[in-house]
């Protein structure tokens, strides 16, 4: 890849990528995963909801991620606005950006997870970055360097993570001279800083939410009150505390319950449900049925 005069080129390997892709020809689809390399300041890898019938709840991170969908659609809800992303499409989710994903059907979506240290040096502008789709032509470049980083990845023919992070810094400054948002409103600045206050305790959530975690014994250990606690998860996550407790325990519980043969009131507990009742309530308020319907129809996909 070339520039000049601060403009792009598109490599022939990179310009055929998105021949390819706008004209819906398959890709090479060797891996069912790609595992990022530690030695790699990003994570490249094909979506977990591939299957279908998945759903994540609200949840925030300090990452800035692009999904790019090759086959399928996918749903994404960012705050109170719904996208849906069709083929030969992508979504940018900004860091501390609230979301939701529904992938009711199969797909194969191909997700670059990039840190938000990464643009370190240009936070000194402004507190938080913020991306957002341009023109079609401007799209077409970013999705072409993915793409390149991808089938770069997969390949990894000799010296390949000198091509794959010169594309990857291509992608950064992709990003900045054509993607970035010259403002952000004053609301989803302070926003993003109580989500950044709440990372730390959703991360302990994370790793206790099988225990009691009343919103109490949250509070108390970060040193909130209770109503305090209460009303920032609502007005800045968009979510009650207690909701998104429940909805932590149940995507767990999903995953147990789909690849195991493990009773529905085992599960239940394990995932710190008082009992299969209390699983199923929840369980259904999300996915608009019974576990023991999910389980059943969930079977025969495999």
């Amino acid at each position: 890849m070339d520039t000049v005069d601060g403009l792009f080129f598109l490599s022939k390997s990179v310009a055929e990528t998105v021949l390819r892709m706008l004209r819906g020809e398959e890709m090479d689809s060797s891996h069912e995963m790609i595992i990022p390399n530690d030695n790699l300041p990003f994570k490249l890898f094909l979506f977990e909801g591939g299957e279908g019938k998945y759903k994540r709840a609200s949840h925030w991170h300090r990452s800035i991620e692009i999904f790019l969908v090759m086959e399928g659609k996918i749903d994404f809800y960012l705050g109170e606005n719904h996208f849906t992303i069709g083929e030969k499409d992508f979504i940018i989710v900004n860091s501390n950006e609230v979301h939701a994903i529904d992938a009711p059907l199969p797909n194969r979506t191909l997700v670059l997870q990039i840190p938000v240290q990464t643009f370190e040096v240009y936070l000194q502008e402004q507190p938080y970055l913020s991306f957002s789709r341009r023109s079609g032509e401007q799209n077409g470049k970013l999705m072409g360097l993915v793409m390149e980083m991808y089938r770069t990845y997969e390949r990894k023919t000799y010296a390949w993570e000198l091509k794959v992070n010169g594309l990857f810094e291509f992608v950064k400054y992709l990003l900045l001279t054509e993607f970035k948002d010259q403002a952000q409103a004053p609301d989803i600045i302070r926003q993003k800083i109580h989500l950044e206050k709440l990372s730390e305790i959703t991360e302990y959530m994370k790793n206790h939410y099988d225990e009691a975690l009343s919103l109490e014994k949250v509070a108390d250990r970060f040193g909130f009150s209770p109503t305090y606690l209460s009303r920032i998860f609502k007005r800045y996550a968009n979510i009650s505390y207690r909701d998104y407790l429940q909805d932590l325990r149940v995507e767990y519980a999903v995953k147990e319950m789909v690849h195991t043969a493990h009773e529905l009131g085992d599960i239940a507990v394990n995932h710190g449900f008082s009992d299969s009742r209390a699983f199923a309530k929840a369980f259904a308020k999300r996915y608009g049925c019974l576990p023991s319907e999910y389980r059943k129809r969930a079977r025969k996909c495999y």
